[in-house]
């Protein structure tokens, strides 16, 4: 056996179809819960099978539980470990997972024990109104009421929720500019000119050109970072191509 195979993870276990001698029925146990599927052995009880196993997977290893006693706290653990996988751009979290935690984070410290389907516009406002009360900026409460309605958003789809919570939070406004206490964030302003020109005799070649190039072609510091002298067209280049 090589090394890779025993530092290899073995596969996640799907739960088993199995025969419930008692009754004579097909039966699954899904999250510590028995689920019985009809007479075992017969195509309609393997068709159950298959279509709680696939809704079992699509929800992240989780038994729907219907709307009625699902809790604000399980919901956002529930879309948390969906973000983990699913936020992540060449095998590193993206920005957006951050204001996820900080959303889930705010709804189960204020509205944890809330019955998700009794979150509505009023408790989204509510939401608002705290967070510009601890100082938060406009920009900042915005952002994350769009990733609170986005995590309602995504409850619906995985049938977790009915369609009207989600759609009535679509209600509740963004905070506009001049109707909020929140404040704005001091624009970011340009380095002046007399600072660069000061600065470059102290950087390195390359960085210094990397700082250039920005101010002469209005490129994105990430767009400079993926440069390669091949993408750059020198006037060599213009003197060669017109021979």
């Amino acid at each position: 056996m090589s090394d890779d195979s025993l530092l290899r993870e073995p596969a996640p276990r799907v739960p088993s179809y199995r025969r419930h001698r008692p009754t004579g029925q097909a039966v699954v146990t899904l999250n510590g819960r028995d689920v019985y599927l009809g007479k075992w052995g017969g195509k309609e009880s393997r068709a159950e099978y298959d279509r709680l196993i696939g809704e079992w997977l699509a929800a992240g290893r989780c038994l729907v539980r219907s709307a009625a006693d699902l809790t604000v706290a399980e919901l956002a653990h529930r879309y948390w470990q969906f973000a983990k996988g699913y936020y992540v751009q060449d095998g590193k979290p993206t920005g957006w997972l951050d204001r996820v935690r900080v959303a889930c984070r705010t709804l189960r410290q204020w509205y944890g024990h809330t019955l998700a389907a009794d979150f509505g516009p009023l408790a989204l406002q509510a939401v608002q109104q705290r967070l510009v009360d601890t100082g938060r900026s406009r920009r900042y409460v915005n952002y994350l009421a769009d990733t609170i309605r986005r995590l309602f958003k995504w409850a619906v789809a995985q049938q977790l929720l009915p369609e009207p919570v989600y759609r009535a939070l679509t209600a509740v406004p963004g905070l506009k500019i001049g109707r909020t206490i929140a404040h704005d964030p001091e624009p970011v302003c340009p380095v002046a000119d007399e600072v660069v020109r000061a600065t470059l005799p102290h950087l390195p070649a390359p960085i210094a050109a990397m700082v250039q190039v920005p101010r002469l072609t209005g490129a994105r510091p990430t767009e400079v970072c993926l440069l390669r002298p091949i993408n750059i067209e020198t006037e060599e280049q213009q003197r060669e191509d017109s021979l």
